[in-house]
């Protein structure tokens, strides 16, 4: 049984009751959801008591602009968060699930900037390369190269191919094997009056879904994700060009 067909089957023997019934068992789920939200609202204090480390190094990118600096990146403002985009050297496009990310930016950088907060994705990539794939995907947000600086290691995002092969180095704090010489993440930075720039805060791995709101609303509906039987969870994941007519939208138009 393909797994759209167990999809469906469960679906139809999911359980059908009555509008009182079904909003206590909904009142039962929104206990749950609010002590969701309330231990969010906790962590995300801890979050943000987190202690600072002073960046040291003083590393250059190659921007639109020109060289530009780590503090020429927070255009004015005091804080930066910062998209770790996997598009290596030479690759023929980036990462899917890294544009699948990027997809849903370029309408959150007014309100980002209204709270104090510049945007930028870095990859390792020469700028022609980033560039060139920019424009194709359609995207106005700031995206640099960190290409002949050791950012993206210090960040700990690109491994080099012996480092893969000694089975040495590890992802997201040690909690994973990378799969690749680039992997993804989130930084986020402060600068304050003196020009002093504290890295804060990174996160990795399913961390990185914070950008994803797609998943958020899928994560609302009957089928949620729907990845269950995939080889990996973001394997239905196509840049969005690249996708073909929803099933739906075919069913509707060819009749």
């Amino acid at each position: 049984m393909t797994t759209a067909i167990a999809n469906v089957t469960t679906l139809n023997r999911h359980p059908v009751v009555s509008r009182d019934q079904w909003l206590a068992e909904r009142l039962k789920l929104l206990a749950r959801e609010k002590e969701l939200t309330q231990l969010g609202d906790q962590i995300a204090r801890e979050r943000r008591a987190l202690p600072w480390v002073r960046m040291e190094k003083d590393y250059v990118f190659d921007t639109q602009e020109g060289p530009r600096t780590l503090a020429d990146l927070f255009d004015g403002r005091s804080q930066l968060l910062m998209q770790h985009f996997m598009l290596g050297p030479d690759w023929e496009q980036g990462c899917k699930s890294c544009s699948y990310m990027a997809d849903h930016t370029d309408a959150t950088r007014l309100h980002l900037a209204a709270r104090d907060v510049a945007f930028v994705a870095v990859s390792r990539a020469p700028l022609a390369e980033i560039e060139r794939f920019r424009q194709r995907m359609g995207w106005q947000f700031k995206w640099v190269s960190s290409n002949g600086t050791d950012f993206n290691r210090d960040f700990a995002v690109s491994f080099t191919p012996d480092e893969l092969a000694s089975g040495a180095v590890r992802y997201n704090y040690g909690g994973m094997i990378p799969q690749g010489q680039e992997m993804p993440g989130v930084s986020a930075f402060y600068r304050n009056d003196a020009g002093e720039i504290f890295h804060t805060y990174s996160t990795y791995g399913r961390g990185v879904e914070v950008m994803m709101h797609t998943y958020r609303l899928l994560d609302l509906t009957p089928k949620g994700r729907d990845e269950d039987g995939l080889r990996f969870t973001m394997e239905w994941v196509r840049h969005h060009d690249r996708y073909e007519t929803a099933p739906a939208a075919r069913a509707c138009c060819a009749g």
